[in-house]
């Protein structure tokens, strides 16, 4: 049976307490984050647990102001993919940044990787009718 290397559960605890745990691949020196259970570049599972600078590049954003289910209290607010310094890439919401008056210039910048919890009306529908979502949605605080 194959195991996570590094459970979420553990993973949204540490990011809790201020520290990005991502895997560093042994086999070909990627690293993956979140954490998956194999090498996102070669499929290994010879993963190792590091904790990772929580540094990013902001890459690409967007502005929504149509709320998807559970995020009406949300809008406007900003989605944004940014590169980890490590490599890999993390979808966040930007905060600190008002969405009526962000531009352009916010690609290329610096920013540092937080948390947030979920909206609280978020509800994960599958086998289980609802239950409550375990997890964290990473945010971006520009340098």
């Amino acid at each position: 049976m194959v195991t996570y290397k590094l459970p979420h559960k553990e993973f949204f605890a540490n990011l809790k307490n201020g520290k990005l745990l991502g895997l560093k691949c042994n086999s070909c020196g990627a690293y993956i984050c979140p954490p998956k259970i194999n090498c996102s570049e070669c499929a290994s599972l010879d993963l190792e647990i590091v904790e990772l600078k929580g540094k990013v590049e902001i890459k690409s954003y967007t502005v929504i102001r149509v709320a998807s289910e559970g995020f009406e209290d949300e809008v406007p607010y900003i989605v944004a993919l940014a590169q980890l310094e490590e490599g890999p890439g993390l979808i966040g919401n930007i905060v600190g940044v008002d969405p009526d008056k962000i531009t352009d210039d916010v690609i290329g910048k610096k920013a540092t990787v937080g948390y947030k919890l979920p909206p609280s009306k978020l509800r994960y529908r599958g086998p289980i009718e609802e239950i409550e979502p375990e997890g964290l949605a990473f945010t971006f605080s520009l340098a």
